[in-house]
Order: C-alpha cells, then structure tokens, then sequence
C-alpha cells in the first residue's frame, strides 16, 4: 500500500511538473541577433513589443554583405501598416502590411521537443531552464522552434522557416538577449508627428515582419 501511494505521489509530481505552453509577457521590451541558414548577412536588432495592441518597432542594425544598413520600423497589425521611419531626417514612408501577428510564445498546439539547462545545474545561479517547442505559425508560412524560460515563459531563441515566391530560402535565427518585461516609453509604438501626412506607397512586394528582414541590394 505504501509503495502504491509513493508511486501515485511520483505520477501526480511528474505530471505536474509537465511543461506546457504558455503566453509571455504581453508587453517587453529587448534585444536579439538574428542569423540566417542561407547567406553570412546578421542583423542585431532592439524590439519593442505590445501583444495587446498588436505593435512592435524594431531597430535594426543589419549587415549586408561589406554593407550597414541601419533601419527603424514600427509594425501596426491592426491597422494592417508598416512605418520605416527616418528620425534624422523626419521623414517616413508608409506601406500596407500583410501576415498575422505572431505572438513570442508558445501557441497551445505547439510540441514540446525538450527541457534543458543552459549552463550548469551543478550550482544556484549557474543554469537557465528553457522549454523547446516545434510548432507552426498562425498564418501558415511555415513551421518554428521557439525556446523559451521554464519560468516566465521568457523568449530565449526563435528558429524561423523563411519562404519567399513559395520557395523556402532556409532558416532565421533569432537569439534573444537583455528583455525587459513592460515598455518604458509607450510613444516608441505610436507614428512620429513627421509620420502624419505619410501616404500610402503602392507596393507590388509584400511586406511582413520577415520581409524587414530579406535586405536586397
């Protein structure tokens, strides 16, 4: 009977210690390097993130080839707009949108691949703990491994399938570093007062958050 219990209790821990997926903060702010599979080019860039309102900015400081390329974009969702914007000097242009907004956590259809440490976990303090998911974005462009904290569901890495014209070019990678839950400065999400009187550039390219990151020359 006793070792009945102490299995019972085993079986309940392990399940309860189970990972699942989990939403991240809504809101945060941070910084990523972003490699890619198919050509030596890497972008490191610092995001500010809203969840809720389905924004982000993100400035870029890319390399291309012997080419820097700095950029900065602010990504409305909702209102289906993509501002780059040029602080120097004020001005920015405006295009359509394409794609669903992604969240940075783990949607509940996602599979868990593993539980590791990063580091040691011979010591406190020595080690992270990260679940590593596979699963496939909203709008269908294709599948993602994404990792991310045991605790706080904080993003750690994000492993991308990019497609373009139907073909696949190969993998980004995006290492998350320095997030900070919340957003200091909101105004960060909203268009420039020099972005108020921007038109809307007729564009045949499609522009989602992957095409900011598809430089050409």
């Amino acid at each position: 009977m006793r070792v009945f219990v102490a299995l019972a209790c085993l079986l309940v821990n392990c399940l309860a210690q189970k990972p699942q997926p989990c939403d991240c903060p809504p809101k945060m702010t941070g910084e990523a390097m972003v490699n890619f599979t198919y050509n030596d080019n890497w972008v490191k860039m610092r995001y500010v993130y809203d969840a809720v309102g389905q924004r982000m900015r993100i400035f870029k400081n890319a390399t291309l080839e012997d080419e820097i390329i700095n950029t900065d974009s602010l990504l409305l969702f909702k209102e289906e707009v993509v501002y780059n914007i040029n602080d120097q000097n004020r001005t920015c242009t405006k295009l359509p949108l394409k794609g669903d907004f992604n969240t940075l956590g783990v949607p509940k259809d996602a599979s868990l691949l593993s539980q590791v440490v990063l580091g040691s976990s011979s010591g406190p303090g020595e080690g992270l703990m990260v679940n590593t998911w596979l699963g496939n974005l909203r709008d269908g462009g294709g599948d993602f491994i994404s990792a991310v904290t045991a605790v706080g569901c904080i993003p750690v890495s994000l492993i991308y399938k990019l497609k373009a014209d139907e073909q696949v070019l190969g993998w980004m990678v995006q290492s998350f570093f320095n997030n900070v839950i919340g957003i200091p400065d909101p105004s960060l999400l909203s268009p420039p007062s020099f972005c108020k009187d921007a038109k809307m550039m007729n564009t045949k390219e499609q522009v989602d958050f992957f095409s900011l990151f598809l430089h050409k020359k």
